[in-house]
């Protein structure tokens, strides 16, 4: 984590090498305009106090007979998500990476939901051909898939590459997310009322998209800026799919400051210093519920970016985040050059 203030920096230098590139500067920023993102909205608080205009019958609801798909399900958010889901009798598909932690919360699901329609698969999402073979593997043998919910993710703090020769952040958290729903998106367009959810960050709003450095081969490598990156990436792939296939709606969210094993982890010192105002696993993951289930999250528009099941901006005011749409164009021409780089031979998805 970026050290605090120092005294040999002047105002001008601290701005732009410290404050502005630290993993507190959404907090700062965003306290500045109080209609957005800011410490006390992001904290467990936050979540208490934003509840209060929760509708209850929103996900007062029975889900059986739909079919709903977890990446990263095993633990924290994805893990409450799927017993929220099971608990209203989904079929609920855990996609995992271990399968000890997986086999593990798929029996303590069915123990207390009674839903046993649970199925484990095993898939690491940093591993792009995999996920290519896993996505048509799945649509070979599954009829259905009303729900994709993008959960997973990591935050690699040293440039670190994958077996395809990719570097990790990227390959987890945006080239696994683009293959696996570039190749679901037809069976979920067959199905009634598909929804794709994406699990995403508000650290991407102190990134623009940067199309061009998309494995941070050029700069250097911080992993929580990388991570930021990665999310604007995934809330600009929202927009693009939006537009592209709208019979399914995309949605695209930030959960809070939840306290996660990711989070723990990755950012010892912010997961330390904030513990106490953290998120629980079912507070992160009550948005993402909403947006899987609820007939009032799909009357808004395709391709937006909620927090506590509500749109937010993904800009700040005046911020220079904004991109260009040949900017866009080449970030997802980009993807689809090293998905098909990565493709199996007689993959064709």
């Amino acid at each position: 984590m970026t050290a605090f203030i120092s005294h040999r920096l002047n105002c001008s230098e601290f701005f732009f090498k410290k404050w502005w590139n630290s993993p507190f500067s959404l907090s700062i920023c965003a306290a500045l305009w109080p209609s957005l993102l800011t410490p006390y909205s992001l904290s467990w608080a936050g979540h208490e106090a934003a509840s209060k205009n929760f509708m209850d019958k929103d996900l007062d609801m029975s889900v059986v007979g739909r079919s709903f798909m977890i990446t990263g399900a095993n633990s924290s958010i994805g893990k409450a998500v799927a017993m929220a889901i099971a608990k209203k009798g989904g079929t609920v598909h855990l996609v995992c990476r271990n399968k000890e932690r997986a086999e593990a919360t798929r029996e303590e699901i069915v123990r207390e939901s009674g839903n046993t329609e649970i199925y484990v698969h095993l898939l690491d999402l940093s591993e792009t051909r995999r996920v290519w073979e896993f996505a048509e593997a799945f649509k070979k043998e599954y009829t259905s898939l009303n729900v994709l919910i993008n959960n997973a993710g990591c935050m690699v703090n040293q440039r670190e590459l994958t077996s395809d020769g990719l570097e990790k952040n990227f390959a987890t958290n945006t080239l696994g997310v683009y293959v696996l729903t570039k190749c679901l998106i037809p069976l979920l367009e067959k199905c009634k009322d598909p929804r794709v959810i994406t699990v995403s960050s508000g650290g991407m709003l102190v990134q623009k998209l940067n199309p061009t450095d998309l494995q941070t081969e050029r700069t250097a490598f911080d992993g929580t800026m990388v991570y930021a990156q990665n999310k604007r990436q995934q809330v600009v792939m929202t927009e693009v799919w939006a537009k592209a296939h709208p019979k399914i709606h995309f949605s695209v969210m930030h959960p809070g400051w939840a306290d996660t094993p990711a989070v723990a982890t990755a950012m010892p010192q912010f997961h330390q210093m904030m513990r106490d105002r953290l998120r629980t696993a079912a507070q992160g993951a009550d948005t993402v519920i909403w947006l899987a289930v609820s007939k009032t999250a799909v009357e808004t528009a395709s391709g937006l970016f909620f927090q506590d099941r509500k749109v937010v901006p993904t800009h700040l005011p005046l911020a220079w985040t904004h991109s260009s749409q040949e900017d866009v164009q080449v970030f997802i021409g980009q993807l689809k050059t090293l998905a098909l780089t990565v493709r199996p031979s007689g993959v064709f998805s």
